[in-house]
């Protein structure tokens, strides 16, 4: 069993339907702004919250994350939600990595909308206690918990967003219409979303 002591490591989710350099330029200031050893992706199997949306088939999603982390040693995956039966929830990860990293300092990277519905989350009152939040706002912004998180004392660390504001929803109807994704996606996942075709149905 692998023993982590004292290692500082961001943890960020997400479909990445596909992932883009918005993606990559947040988890490169989470390394800078936490002082973070690492940060491990997590590419959802089924999120709970896209219940009704058909995503691309995982082993694309996973295959588009490992090219857009290529080149920063400090980058990893973690597709055990990929593995896992059934919806993908955060705290059956944090879950398991406190049995397979137990010496990991752990930090959740999210979003200020995921933080305003975290007390939607599975068990999120656990969540709390096994993971620090670090939550990512577009500067200017301010960092609003729902009255149920701010009714705890919980851990949270501001980030900084950066300016790239691309989304995945921008990157999909982009390819439906073959426009060029190498300036929001990077040459290699534009190169992989074309030559699989994906995105190119109304179902994504």
């Amino acid at each position: 069993m692998a023993v982590d002591q004292a290692s500082r490591v961001g943890l960020f989710g997400g479909s990445f339907d596909p992932p883009h350099e918005a993606h990559r330029a947040l988890a490169l200031c989470a390394l800078e702004e936490l002082g973070l050893d690492r940060v491990v992706w997590l590419p959802a199997g089924q999120p709970w919250q896209k219940a009704g949306r058909q995503l691309a088939p995982a082993a694309h999603r996973r295959a588009m994350v490992e090219l857009l982390i290529e080149g920063e040693p400090r980058f990893e995956i973690d597709d055990s939600e990929l593995r896992r039966a059934g919806a993908s929830y955060t705290v059956d990860t944090l879950r398991e990595r406190a049995v397979s990293h137990p010496g990991e300092q752990l930090f959740l990277i999210i979003g200020q909308d995921q933080y305003a519905r975290l007390h939607t989350w599975r068990d999120w009152p656990e969540i709390l206690n096994r993971a620090t939040l670090a939550v990512a706002a577009r500067s200017g912004d301010a960092i609003l918990a729902s009255p149920e998180l701010q009714a705890t004392a919980h851990k949270m660390l501001p980030l900084a967003l950066p300016a790239l504001q691309h989304s995945s929803t921008e990157v999909r109807a982009r390819a439906a219409r073959h426009e060029d994704l190498r300036p929001i996606v990077g040459n290699a996942v534009a190169g992989y979303i074309a030559r699989h075709r994906l995105y190119e149905k109304s179902e994504y």
